[in-house]
């Protein structure tokens, strides 16, 4: 492995201009996909093998065109104090906004609009009606005059001095990240600047990951109505992309000027730096790929779509690291070295070689080894506090209650809520796969539950054999005894009457989640487990590994649940409404924070291995590690959270709560686990940290991540990488 990356780094070095121009290619042909491809879907939810999946699935057979996942919109008005919208002023008023839907803009793409004084959408206390629209396509594919033309529906009536708020997905629209992308970016910029001291080296990795990140976003842009992925998916992508692929070039650039500091030609030092450096960002790139592509065990094709598409980014961004980087290395020359070191390096100032004092790394890994049990503890205990609230964590998909309060999908949500009960806003459908029999035998068995408001009449499908029943709850649709409502309508049913609609989608999308976590863990876990222990040729590292993740992901989860749930500094994130924290959230964090986590692992413990396979104690190999690698990996660190915090600005939930999640994730995995809890527990360990029994060792291949077979291949090579031209080139660069 290190041998062939050595070759391919060397070879991207010297046809600097051929891989540039390829990788440039490859971008235009990209963005020219995404710029012919349609716009993109708001992507289909379903979740197959659940009762609420199987009644959409017999609307879908029964009811042709009912279970259609066109965009909905509830236009809710609501008449001025003193007044009722039955008045024949509020009347006239809305019955206006309905024609003016009918006739006016973007009216080709609404399938059927209901009057709400036939319909009898109008409250009890007279006080509230809402118009419903269903229209032909998703939120996301409407056209820009028909979104518009719904927006100003209401504004003649609001000059009336009626209230009109507009719920549904209809006014959906692609997540905004607001400026806080941009900042995170800058911050990665300036954490470059800093530990490069080189504003060429500092931009490199900037570059190359927004290529790859360009390159990754543009085809899922323009394979997203093919594949038919959410909205969400190429944000995501961009999340982990841009992390993931400044990381991975900033550490193939700090070994390539280690190599140059060595007195190595350039094109030398760039294949070695591919050759060891590139191996861990092979091995680490795995890992996040295995932690992404393992999603599909969940079986939830949304999940599934996110997690091969983020995947897919991160293997852009390792093969960008492995040719694009050396390549440009080969263009930037010397300016990739801060201005001291361009004299000392090549002898006109402090020799290469001169002993330099102890740097940060090198003193904290001493601190580490004198106090183990002390710095381990505290770790420990101090993540073990911060996951706390965790197990209070609540899990729930969002809806418009979810929304800040200040957006016209919330206001629409309270009115409705306001006007006819809390339930009204979450429905349950009930579907009868049977006669009217059937049908009405279960309206008379429903409305003698607790917690039922109304229950419409069963409406049949032209062939008589299926039936549609509308169940009102008495509470929100978040709230326990919804969920307690749904579980006695099913088990007290026929095994032919399935209940679905917002609270039972919920309801099984959460045990869904916790019924696939565990195995999701144990396979993810497993293969990077089997990963790792060939890389580290040990037990107990990889061990150690997996452990120390699961205790900042729990600990990530308690900060979530924190601030998304309690409401704990919700202000400084900007968070507006408190609420169960999303379904799918635990188990994304877990597969994107494992493979980002590893990262720091493979980074930091690598270059431990590579000085305890050299012959240095446990102890000192330790050091070692931190000595080279320290400065690079809390750099990453802080590049990783603040792209990840850049995402708590966006302006839907989920893309918000994931930013937070994986930038609170990341600190804890990175400062704490990797930073402390890792030297600490190998301190301790000592020679056994690196045991593998005989036999295994055997039976495993040698990966070489350390590039012990590069050295001795390097060392028979008669091609010398310190002869007198190649001297000549690095000083002449």
């Amino acid at each position: 492995m290190a041998t062939f990356l050595y070759r391919l780094g060397r070879g991207a070095f010297r046809c600097r201009g051929l891989v540039a121009l390829l990788w440039v290619a490859l971008l235009f042909a990209a963005g020219f996909g995404a710029a012919s491809a349609g716009a993109p879907t708001s992507g289909s939810f379903s979740i197959p093998g659940t009762e609420a999946q199987k009644a959409f699935d017999l609307l879908d057979e029964r009811f042709p065109g009912m279970a259609a996942d066109g965009a909905t919109a509830r236009i809710v008005i609501k008449a001025p104090e003193g007044a009722k919208i039955t008045d024949p002023g509020p009347k006239a008023e809305v019955q206006k906004i309905v024609t003016g839907l009918k006739t006016g803009p973007g009216a080709a793409e609404i399938s059927s609009i209901a009057d709400p004084y036939e319909a009898q959408a109008v409250s009890q206390d007279g006080s509230t009606a809402y118009i419903s629209a269903k229209y032909t396509v998703n939120g996301m594919e409407l056209k820009d005059d028909t979104r518009e033309a719904l927006k100003v529906s209401g504004e003649g009536a609001k000059a009336a001095g009626l209230n009109v708020q507009i719920g549904g997905d209809a006014l959906m629209a692609a997540p905004e990240t607001g400026s806080g992308e941009i900042i995170g970016i800058a911050v990665a910029a300036i954490v470059l600047v800093i530990t490069f001291g080189s504003l060429i080296a500092a931009g490199l990795p900037l570059l190359t990951a927004l290529i790859g990140v360009g390159i990754g976003v543009s085809s899922i842009t323009a394979l997203a109505n093919v594949l038919d992925l959410g909205n969400t998916t190429a944000t995501l992508a961009t999340m982990i992309g841009l992390a993931v692929g400044i990381d991975y070039a900033l550490f193939i650039v700090s070994r390539y000027r280690v190599e140059l500091a060595e007195g190595r030609a350039r094109d030398e030092a760039a294949g070695r730096a591919v050759g060891t450096a590139g191996s861990a960002v092979v091995f680490a790139g795995l890992t996040v790929v295995i932690a992404l592509v393992g999603l599909a065990v969940v079986n939830i094709p949304m999940l599934t779509k996110m997690g091969f598409a983020a995947a897919g980014t991160v293997v852009i961004a390792v093969l960008v690291a492995l040719t694009l980087v050396p390549a440009i290395l080969a263009f930037a020359g010397r300016m990739v070295l801060p201005a001291g070191e361009k004299s000392r390096l090549f002898g006109k100032g402090k020799p290469a070689g001169a002993e330099k004092k102890a740097n940060g790394g090198t003193r904290w890994a001493r601190f580490v080894l004198r106090r183990p049990v002390m710095v381990l503890l505290a770790g420990v205990i101090g993540l073990g506090v911060i996951a706390i609230p965790a197990s209070k964590l609540e899990m729930g998909l969002p809806d418009d209650g979810a929304q800040p309060v200040s957006t016209t999908q919330r206001q629409a949500y309270d009115m409705l809520s306001d006007g006819f009960g809390p339930g009204f806003n979450g429905p349950l459908m009930v579907v009868v796969d049977g006669d009217k029999a059937l049908a009405d035998s279960t309206v008379d068995r429903i409305k003698g539950l607790d917690g039922v408001v109304a229950v419409t009449p069963p409406t049949l499908n032209k062939a008589g054999d299926a039936a549609v029943i509308t169940v009102i709850p008495k509470d929100r649709p978040s709230s326990t005894h919804t969920e307690e409502l749904v579980h006695e309508i099913r088990d007290g049913s026929d095994e032919n009457v399935l209940v679905t609609g917002a609270t039972a989608m919920n309801i099984d999308f959460s045990q869904k989640m916790n019924d696939a976590l565990l195995p999701y863990l144990a396979l993810v876990v497993g293969l990077a487990f089997l990963l790792l222990m060939l890389v580290f040729r040990s037990i107990l590292v990889p061990l150690k590994a997996a452990l120390g993740f699961l205790l900042s992901v729990v600990a990530a989860l308690g900060a979530v649940v924190a601030v998304f749930q309690w409401g704990w500094l919700g202000s400084v994130f900007g968070v507006e409404q408190t609420g169960p924290i999303m379904s799918m959230m635990p188990i994304f964090m877990v597969g994107v924070v494992f493979g980002l986590a590893m990262d720091y692992e493979v980074f930091l413990v690598t270059r431990m291995r590579e000085a305890y396979v050299h012959g240095e104690r446990p102890g000192q190999a330790v050091v070692t590690g931190f000595q080279y690698s320290a400065r690079v990996v809390v750099a990453a660190a802080v590049i990783m959270i603040a792209v990840f915090a850049g995402f708590i600005g966006a302006s839907e939930q989920m893309v918000k709560m994931i930013g937070f999640g994986l930038a609170v994730a990341v600190f804890f995995d990175a400062f704490v686990v990797r930073m402390a809890i890792v030297p600490a527990v190998l301190a301790l360990l000592g020679h056994k940290a690196w045991w593998l029994p005989k036999w295994l060792d055997r039976l495993l291949p040698n990966v070489d991540v350390e590039g012990e077979s590069l050295r001795k291949h390097l060392e028979k090579s008669s091609d010398s990488p310190k002869g007198p031209d190649k001297d000549r080139e690095l000083v002449d660069a």
